[in-house]
């Protein structure tokens, strides 16, 4: 969870480039029933309330309804992380667990570039209300910026390495439990060793 928190953070990793896609969804398959949703999407709230007032002192005017709304659509994209990380569940392969990382990742990146142009909370002229603006929100994004290729990249990459990172250590982890647990089971059982007394001369 630090992890994920600190990638938010702006400068630490490129724009994008996230641990949170890969946490998000690997949460969802292999975090008990209530923490899975509660663990994520609180330390995502505490880092947006960080991140809003580091914003806000750089002078955005991060509390402007547009905003909040656009920040509303970047949960409902971690929570259906969530959820299809839960539908995919512990139990799959390591490569569908990949694969389904990778897939959130895209679907994250379009849901809030789609947020992006449908709300333009920062007054975007490019994003203008129709399919050609939402293509350029998909693809070039604003003047100033980097393109949104670009941070779609990065989505994708770090998606797919944490998503791998994550699930990976969480496959060896039950693999070893297992292994300890079946040694445990084909263990014989050893009575306590006692001295066998001697038999009484007549």
């Amino acid at each position: 969870m630090l992890l994920a928190a600190l990638s938010r953070w702006p400068g630490l990793f490129p724009p994008n480039f996230s641990a949170f896609y890969g946490l998000a969804f690997c949460a969802g398959a292999f975090f008990p029933r209530h923490m899975k949703w509660w663990l994520p999407l609180g330390t995502l709230l505490i880092t947006d309330i960080c991140l809003n007032f580091y914003y806000l002192h750089k002078g955005w005017d991060v509390f402007d309804l547009s905003v909040l709304k656009y920040q509303l659509f970047n949960y409902v994209a971690f929570g259906f992380l969530i959820w299809f990380g839960k539908k995919i569940g512990r139990k799959a392969s390591f490569a569908l667990l990949l694969g389904g990382g990778i897939f959130g990742a895209i679907f994250f990146y379009l849901i809030t570039n789609t947020a992006s142009w449908l709300f333009n909370p920062f007054h975007n002229p490019e994003y203008t209300k129709d399919f050609m603006g939402w293509l350029r929100a998909l693809t070039q994004g604003t003047a100033g910026w980097p393109q949104t290729w670009e941070f779609f990249r990065n989505t994708l990459m770090s998606g797919g390495l944490f998503t791998g990172l994550f699930a990976g250590a969480m496959k060896l982890t039950e693999a070893a439990e297992s292994e300890k647990e079946k040694e445990a089971e084909e263990a014989p059982a050893k009575a306590p060793d006692a001295e066998e007394a001697p038999e009484p001369k007549a």
